[in-house]
């Protein structure tokens, strides 16, 4: 089993390799920066240093790791202001993965903010082949979303058709959020579901490029499009969808990040301590 969480970097970016250790974890996701501005300070040579060396000693496998881009950045916006800004931030974000052997980041795809889905994914993916001619060694994965309004890439289909234009191909995955997928109209409540969700996911996207799943239960219903993750068993998807989801991962050995909220119901370790029971 590969299962971790979110952890944080807080203090500095090797304290997150002590973060996923303490809670138990052999998977785990970060920020590289703060997540919530456009400025990023420079990744100092000791804390990379120290990183490398913790994760190594860790037990935890460099492929079951990643990070995620910040919140602000928007590939798909009209705005070329807003866009080259994105743009730079996602191609900065690669090359500080690649300084920490990060293999995988994960990255929302935007918003077309009103000018619709076809305006919206021809600027996304001149931004990610723009991002992934850069020299490294990373992969960006697209991560499907919620549905919400002017959002691109909630439907498999959609998503598959964003992934098949983008070039070079070894650049990009694809992570799964769990959540997401539920609450844009993906059933995963029974084991029968989840096979069914997947197989679609495979016809349209192709199983081979799953790299990470993010594993959340939802706050909302079924096709509500209310992007609101909550702790493992205890939304709308339940103890049977993602145990379903954790056992698949595991079969396909595909690593599973939590993102579940925590606060006096759960924390980290309770939900990672779940998802292995679920398991």
């Amino acid at each position: 089993m590969q299962i971790g969480c979110h952890v944080s970097i807080s203090g500095s970016i090797d304290r997150a390799v002590d973060n996923a250790v303490e809670r138990e974890c052999s998977a785990f996701q970060i920020f590289t920066r703060n997540p919530r501005g456009w400025h990023a300070k420079e990744l100092a040579k000791p804390d990379v240093a120290s990183f490398k060396s913790k994760l190594a000693t860790s037990g935890i496998d460099r492929f079951a790791t990643c990070a995620h881009m910040p919140y602000l950045p928007n590939l798909a916006t009209p705005k070329e202001d807003g866009f080259a800004k994105s743009l730079k931030t996602l191609i900065d974000e690669t090359q500080r993965c690649s300084q920490l052997g990060i293999p995988y980041l994960v990255t929302h795809l935007g918003s077309h903010l009103g000018t619709g889905d076809e305006a919206g994914i021809k600027n996304l993916v001149r931004g990610l082949s723009e991002a992934g001619r850069v020299k490294n060694d990373v992969m960006i994965l697209l991560e499907n979303t919620a549905g919400q309004k002017n959002s691109v890439g909630s439907n498999f289909e959609q998503l598959g058709e964003i992934f098949a234009q983008l070039k070079p191909a070894e650049k990009f995955g694809v992570c799964l959020d769990t959540c997401h997928a539920f609450v844009s109209g993906y059933d995963l409540r029974t084991e029968k579901k989840v096979e069914e969700t997947f197989a679609e996911f495979d016809r349209c996207v192709g199983m081979k490029n799953l790299k990470i799943i993010h594993l959340n239960d939802a706050k909302g219903e079924l096709g509500c499009n209310l992007d609101r993750h909550y702790h493992l068993g205890l939304g709308e998807i339940g103890e049977e969808g993602i145990s379903a989801v954790v056992k698949l991962a595991n079969r396909k050995k595909i690593p599973v990040i939590l993102e579940t909220p925590i606060d006096d119901e759960r924390d980290d370790f309770a939900n990672i301590r779940k998802a292995k029971e679920l398991a």
